[in-house]
């Protein structure tokens, strides 16, 4: 017997013997979760590959807008900059991809690739060591084309469109035609296979924990309004809707972590990050505790 049939067979078994457990075929989508997660159970696979499989589930009923980077913590560059300009935040943020915007962020013209940058750098002093003229640098001659979607697409359709078109970004467009944030492709698979915890999570369904001593643990993606109640500041809210949008504005880079700030006397400190969006923070209000 060949490794196909072989692998077929298995295949076959193992469907068989999900079907009887269930005592008849899956129902619905529910249903099948369950006997998937029966099965995982009785080993007949490993459980990192019923997280990926239950991350396809949600992956399908999930859209843009919940994964997307706000447009407040977007890196982007300005189409007028100066490759001068350029090389600091390349290496501040430490991400491969920065949309190309035109006065606003609504205006998003292009996309520019660090390793693009790099090869126009290397390029450009290799000009000059030969002796060539310094010809005026221009950002569309490196740029590529932006790849938009809107926020209310399915992640399962973005995906399958990164793949056709070899495309690893999309900008995000609200309702109204505007820029609400960005969205790549591997915050789709993280979706699948999953994020690394570390000490300074917190649960999911909280966005500000206190430690009772001054303290707060606050999710970067918690909305102004929000942190104002619980933590009685009077940000506004007009131009950045989350606190994380605040402090990376406020910075003018990505913070990474451990970086501090104070606003209006509220001291934040950057308690996870990576290259491409703030996660959590420790903040201290100025004053007493509110109460």
């Amino acid at each position: 017997m060949t490794d196909d049939s072989t692998d077929a067979a298995s295949n076959r078994s193992l469907m068989d013997r999900l079907v009887q457990a269930m005592g008849g075929e899956p129902r619905d989508r529910d249903e099948l979760l369950e006997v998937l997660r029966g099965a995982q159970t009785r080993e007949l696979f490993d459980a990192d590959t019923l997280q990926m499989v239950e991350g396809v589930f949600k992956v399908i009923e999930m859209r843009v807008r919940d994964i997307m980077i706000p447009r407040g913590q977007m890196v982007v560059v300005e189409r007028s900059a100066s490759l001068e300009g350029l090389l600091p935040v390349v290496l501040e943020s430490g991400h491969s991809r920065f949309p190309v915007i035109d006065e606003d962020k609504d205006n998003v013209v292009g996309v520019l690739l660090a390793k693009d940058i790099l090869k126009h750098s290397a390029s450009h002093s290799a000009g000059q060591n030969a002796g060539e003229g310094d010809a005026p640098f221009q950002i569309e001659s490196i740029m590529r084309e932006p790849t938009f979607t809107p926020e209310t697409k399915r992640l399962n359709v973005l995906l399958k469109e990164f793949r056709s078109r070899r495309s690893h970004m999309a900008i995000v467009l609200d309702e109204y035609g505007g820029t609400g944030g960005l969205v790549t492709i591997e915050d789709v698979l993280e979706e699948i296979v999953g994020e690394i915890d570390d000490e300074h999570d917190i649960e999911e369904d909280v966005d500000i924990r206190t430690h009772g001593d001054g303290r707060y643990s606050v999710r970067a993606l918690t909305p102004i309004d929000d942190f104002n109640q619980m933590l009685g500041t009077e940000f506004s809210s007009e131009e950045f809707d989350t606190i994380g949008g605040l402090l990376m504005q406020h910075i003018g880079h990505m913070p990474k972590s451990g970086e501090t700030a104070e606003i209006d006397g509220c001291q934040f400190r950057v308690l996870s990050a990576d290259s491409r969006r703030l996660h959590l923070l420790q903040v201290t209000p100025p004053g007493p505790p509110p109460g």
